[in-house]
């Protein structure tokens, strides 16, 4: 830590007073809503009454990769200037606003509706239909708008512009391939799931680089984030300091404008309950809005049933929720440490246990709504390419659990070596349909015709042609930062995928 200064020497382009709050009690939340707006190399200050915050903010900055200028003590008042990036050193800063009194973060009252509405017709989606899981490669400008959006500089119009348009391009080369039903490649999210925490109310997105005053052992946490694939000071985390809302939708204004492009089915990816509770149950900030974990669980519940009845009504023939931390669970053994498995942070229980938490916060979830319109994902890690960092099993762990989802359809992740044989499933119930991995996401070579082709048809002997449906492993893209792959060659391998249906259809006289 440098020492203090006198005064300081440059003027900040902001100024906010965060009181006695420390780093773990809301003070980086504060931190994050005022920087974010800034321009690379302008000055925040933070003025601050608590001691530790001596040591937290410059374990922070370096971490997040911003500078600590300078910093003055006054008594027990503290003032701190924060460079967002690396500082130059002489520019000008334009001193934009000021605030003297602390300001509390700010809680949105929770409103709930009396009913839900009925789902609309929807169109049906045939046996051996194709479609992607979820995400699809953003184009570079989209992803500028992304965090230009964020970070509070592209107002909501021009961010949904940009968006409509990436939308367009990738439902485009979705109709090109040949798919049977169309996603809107989640162009709108930073990842598949902690986009909600930008949505929702009383949540805030942060980057993971932020949570290091959170967590038990700073340093374990920090190393931790260095060896990880996805770059951590992009990716984002919703991090929970109230009573969750949906005043707005989470992905509704999604599908609208996708059904306005094609008359094709339309499949909406969600993040799952289990996935969004062990997300955002971050010890040292949800536990000052909830009691538990299990507390959050059920307003996680409600937002998603919230959503899901939205979605059906609005005539989305299939609405996913995605749920890979099932295979952390599974796979990663007993130990309760923290895992960065798909984001996915808090700690975790005994396996068994876990896995029957998740099966009744997704079946609470779709209870009550149609099961040929509600599916489940899960894979076993899409933030890499490396084929070793991701998680290696079958799902003999996990048939129970499967087979006891109120879901009309799995989306399985069955053509990398990884996921063991396909022949396991078979004692999943009659009820559910099986959603095939045919292509791996992760590899830049289209596989071949005949390899796709003799996949496909050990899945309709094992399941029957009415239960097949034929999807990639996982997304393309599940964050929005580090795809595994090029717009290009995801749709040569759906392309590859219409195909082989098209063939199989005719042969089994579908």
């Amino acid at each position: 830590m440098m020492e203090p200064s006198v005064q300081h020497v440059h003027t900040p382009a902001v100024s906010f007073d965060g009181g006695d709050l420390d780093c773990g009690n809301g003070l980086l939340l504060l931190i994050r809503k005022h920087i974010d707006p800034l321009e690379r190399g302008q000055l925040l200050e933070i003025q601050s009454t608590e001691t530790s915050v001596e040591s937290d903010l410059p374990a922070w900055c370096r971490m997040t990769g911003n500078e600590l200028v300078s910093w003055t003590k006054d008594g027990k008042r503290r003032s701190f200037l924060v460079s967002k990036g690396a500082f130059s050193g002489g520019a000008v800063q334009e001193h934009r606003s000021a605030a003297s009194k602390p300001r509390a973060i700010e809680l949105v009252p929770v409103t709930i509706p009396a009913s839900l509405p009925s789902p609309a017709s929807a169109p049906a989606i045939r046996p051996l239909s194709v479609m992607g899981i979820g995400s699809w490669p953003r184009p570079r400008w989209m992803l500028e708008a992304l965090h230009d959006h964020m970070e509070g500089r592209l107002d909501e119009a021009s961010f949904q512009a940009s968006a409509d348009d990436a939308v367009q391009l990738c439902v485009g080369a979705q109709l090109r391939a040949g798919v049977d039903v169309v996603t809107d490649g989640e162009q709108r999210r930073d990842s598949y799931a902690s986009f909600v925490g930008g949505l929702l109310d009383n949540c805030q997105l942060i980057p993971l680089t932020d949570l290091l005053p959170y967590v038990d052992d700073p340093q374990a946490f920090e190393q931790e984030l260095r060896a990880l694939d996805v770059p951590a000071a992009e990716v984002r985390h919703p991090a929970v300091f109230g009573p969750l809302g949906r005043s707005k939708p989470l992905a509704v204004h999604e599908l609208a404008h996708v059904r306005g492009l094609t008359e094709q089915p339309v499949k909406v990816a969600l993040p799952g309950p289990y996935l969004l509770t062990r997300t955002m149950w971050m010890e040292c900030i949800s536990d000052r809005a909830y009691q538990s974990r299990e507390t959050l669980a059920a307003d996680v519940v409600r937002v998603l049933r919230e959503e899901l009845a939205a979605l059906l009504a609005r005539g989305a023939a299939l609405v996913q929720f995605d749920e890979p931390v099932l295979s952390e669970v599974a796979f990663s053994g007993t130990t309760s440490q923290r895992s960065f498995m798909c984001g996915a942070l808090s700690e975790k229980g005994d396996s068994q246990a876990e896995l029957a938490f998740a099966r009744d916060l997704l079946n609470a979830v779709v209870a009550g709504f149609p099961q040929e319109r509600v599916a489940m994902h899960m894979c076993r890690g899409n933030w890499t390419t490396d084929e070793s960092k991701a998680m290696t099993g079958d799902y003999r762990p996990l048939i129970d659990t499967l087979s006891a989802l109120n879901v009309g359809t799995l989306f399985l992740e069955l053509c990398t070596p990884r996921a063991g044989e396909m022949a396991v499933l078979r004692q999943l119930p009659d009820r559910q349909r099986i959603g095939v991995g045919l292509c791996n996401q992760k590899h830049a070579h289209v596989e071949s015709l005949d390899d796709v082709l003799h996949k496909a048809e050990h899945a309709i002997n094992l399941f029957g042609r009415e239960r097949v449906l034929f999807n990639p492993d996982c997304g393309f893209a599940t964050f929005a930062d580090a795809p595994v792959n090029s717009s290009q060659i995801a749709e040569a391998k759906l392309r590859t995928l219409a195909q082989a249906s098209q063939i199989l259809r005719e042969r089994h006289r579908l």
